[in-house]
């Protein structure tokens, strides 16, 4: 089937969301411009405007009220989802990397870049108690001197945070007590993306060693790894089948060296049990950023460093195909 290609930015896209309901699906690339479309036609709803930087993550309360990016120019927003309306400003010292509401939306973590001689650092907002965000002062910060956090997602219930680094290196932090949970280190290179399973037991992570790998939630044990020939940039779980999507490529700055073919720029489609390659699908001029099921598992979006985002939607017998195995 054709994909529905949205065209709203002019640089390569960073990260896509889904809301809850999937109805939604919001765009942050390497230009200053939020975009959220109707995910049902690829229809621009509306762009969030108000950051002066790359936006590098996005995400979207539980019941799509609130919409939280954090951007290269120093902040972390928080918007009204409908009427685009910035609603709150936090000025950070260095760039935001990584930021997420908690599962009732009341809570919102991120995390900030390690450069320019400031250390990186999570912080936590309580967004029922306005002074927090108006004098600047998390409820709490956690320091990460070793190796700066690349990406991060909250576990299950809020309990704690689960961040991926820079060295390969995966922690818990408690959201309650500024504590170090757990740590393991199961990839060589850096973490590039993490996203939860819907019923939040489990997560995948995509990492540049060339390996995508499943984990516990709540115990971090190492359950799946699947394994490509390129850098790792992006993975997502179905909701409904036991299938993983990874998207990556070379890093941009080697795509010129090579040709679209062997650029290895599909999206490629694992087995979660038995880590075998079933699918690929083509379509990107260069390395996919950015994957992402949609909550109802029949279609998926990726974005890419061409600066598209690609929506496809599942032929019927793929639906088919997976009830009879």
């Amino acid at each position: 089937q054709k994909p529905i290609l949205l065209q709203g930015h002019e640089r390569s896209i960073t990260q896509i969301k889904y809301n809850r309901e999937g109805d939604l699906l919001f765009t942050v690339a390497k230009d200053p411009i939020v975009n959220v479309w109707y995910s049902v036609n690829g229809e621009r709803l509306g762009t969030y405007n108000g950051h002066t930087g790359a936006v590098w993550c996005v995400d979207a309360d539980w019941d799509t009220r609130h919409v939280l990016t954090g951007s290269a120019d120093n902040s972390c927003r928080l918007w009204d989802c409908e009427t685009g309306k910035q609603l709150a400003l936090v000025k950070t010292s260095s760039a935001v990397r990584t930021c997420g509401f908690d599962f009732g939306g009341n809570i919102i973590m991120f995390s900030t870049d390690k450069q320019m001689g400031y250390q990186c650092f999570v912080s936590f907002f309580d967004l029922r108690d306005p002074s927090q965000i108006e004098n600047n002062e998390p409820y709490m910060k956690i320091p990460c001197s070793d190796s700066k956090i690349t990406s991060a997602v909250w576990g299950p219930l809020g309990e704690f945070i689960i961040a991926g680094h820079e060295n390969g290196e995966l922690n818990q932090f408690s959201a309650k007590v500024r504590e170090q949970l757990s740590n393991i280190k199961e990839h060589t290179k850096q973490i590039n993306d993490i996203q939860t399973s819907r019923d939040m037991t489990m997560f995948i992570t995509a990492s540049k060693d060339n390996t995508a790998k499943l984990f516990d939630c709540t115990t971090l044990e190492h359950l799946k790894t699947f394994r490509t020939e390129r850098p790792v940039n992006s993975a997502a779980l179905s909701p409904i089948f036991d299938h993983v999507v990874l998207g990556g490529g070379q890093e941009a700055m080697d795509v010129t060296t090579t040709s679209t073919r062997i650029g290895k720029f599909e999206a490629r489609f694992f087995h979660l049990a038995f880590e075998e390659e079933f699918g690929r699908v083509k379509g990107h001029f260069g390395p996919i950023n950015s994957v992402a099921f949609h909550p109802d598992g029949k279609s998926y979006s990726s974005g890419g460093e061409d600066g598209y985002v690609r929506i496809h939607y599942f032929d019927p017998q793929y639906f088919e195909f997976e009830f009879e195995a």
